[in-house]
């Protein structure tokens, strides 16, 4: 592992607030999935969103070229430098994004792109016949009405989307993400939306089909549903991001325990409030994040779960409140017990609420082993559009 020699060694002398990737954890979890998956018979292609790092992506990837996702064009060009060659970015795209698309492939980068509108279909077929080289597309389907896509049933919209596609660009496959799985609780609930994320890119994939149309491509994928998958017949990948580090949210719903969660942000004592049962730290949500996807769950774990230095829950201790570089700590609300003695220039380990917007806060890794206080290396990751 790359390690840069000018940063510090140990998690006692890096600078705080900074990033923490628990390397063992990240491993156990990619072999989980990846197990899971190999066991239903269908690939993975992940989203490396949540990483965006050279290093991390190379764990997750079934080979150095890929399959990968990613959500921003920033995402495809970073790791398509670093030789990765399969790419699906994942977000609707705009026209005028498509000469980018069309100079990625031209070096070389299969980029396909996801689109839900006949006049998106159309700027696609306009660009590739004024290029000369038709752009792959996915047709996204809305599976359980969480955000963009085509109705599975509409198929007066399938149709018409696949005939301005054949103007001139190509029809790859269709895809959907269950986000509304982030809502599911037990096992039941989520084993009933991976069916009907399943069963929806099926059905849409039957209507083009049906109109004429190759669909080689069934793309499905959420972190909660590829979990709880039992039967992806038909479905030819599977498309997941944070499972890589896991985070507070995927530990509400239930898909990892807090034990799982492979990232974390380190940060020092810098004070107390006594009567007001406060510790301060600095990493408010400049480091943290202001992402509270914990709030409407069953356990609000505030800004984030404060650990000891090597990674081990205080119990009810958690971020109650931040400021843009000063955290509060305090016991959460309703709990009993005592604050842990912690002195100013004590180090706590702090598991974020959404591993993705926690990780775009920083701009490396400070990777250890658990049980180990030892900084292995420091991976660099990149943010922007």
């Amino acid at each position: 592992m790359p390690v840069l020699s000018d940063d510090p060694s140990s998690l006692d002398t890096l600078p705080t607030p900074c990033l923490v990737l628990d390397a063992d954890r990240m491993d156990r979890n990619i072999t989980r999935l990846r197990g899971h998956l190999d066991g239903l018979g269908v690939g993975m292609r992940p989203h490396l969103k949540t990483a965006k790092s050279v290093e991390v992506a190379q764990r997750l990837m079934p080979t150095p070229q890929g399959p990968a996702t990613v959500s921003t064009l920033q995402e495809a060009r970073r790791f398509a430098e670093a030789g990765v060659r399969d790419i699906l970015y994942a977000v609707g795209i705009s026209p005028a994004k498509l000469p980018e698309i069309l100079a990625l492939r031209a070096q070389g980068v299969d980029l396909a792109i996801v689109l839900d509108s006949v006049e998106q279909a159309e700027a696609v077929a306009a660009a590739s016949r004024a290029a000369g080289t038709a752009i792959p597309a996915l047709i996204e389907i809305d599976c359980d009405d969480h955000r963009s896509g085509v109705q599975p049933g509409d198929a007066v919209r399938l149709r018409a989307i696949g005939a301005a596609l054949a103007q001139g660009g190509a029809l790859r496959g269709v895809m959907t993400h269950a986000g509304g799985s982030y809502r599911a609780r037990g096992a039941a609930e989520l084993r009933a939306c991976a069916d009907a994320e399943r069963d929806a890119v099926l059905s849409a994939a039957r209507t083009l089909r049906a109109a004429g149309h190759d669909c080689p491509v069934i793309s499905v994928g959420s972190t909660p549903t590829a979990h709880h998958a039992t039967d992806l017949s038909g479905v030819t990948e599977v498309r997941a991001g944070v499972f890589v580090f896991f985070d507070l949210v995927m530990a509400g719903i239930g898909i990892c325990s807090v034990d799982d969660i492979a990232l974390s942000v380190l940060a020092t004592v810098i004070g107390h409030q006594r009567e007001k049962g406060w510790i301060l730290v600095d990493a408010g949500w400049m480091a943290m994040s202001r992402d509270r996807g914990t709030a409407k769950q069953d356990v609000d774990q505030g800004y984030g779960l404060v650990c000891d230095r090597d990674g081990r829950p205080y119990g009810d201790l958690i971020l109650v409140d931040a400021n843009q570089e000063h955290g509060i700590i305090a016991l959460r609300p309703g709990a009993s017990g005592m604050l842990p003695d912690l002195a100013v220039g004590d180090r706590v380990r702090i598991l974020p609420n959404h591993a993705c917007a926690t990780g775009a806060q920083h701009d490396r890794y400070h990777v250890v082993r658990a049980g180990s206080d030892t900084v292995e290396a420091v991976w660099p990751r990149f943010g922007g559009w």
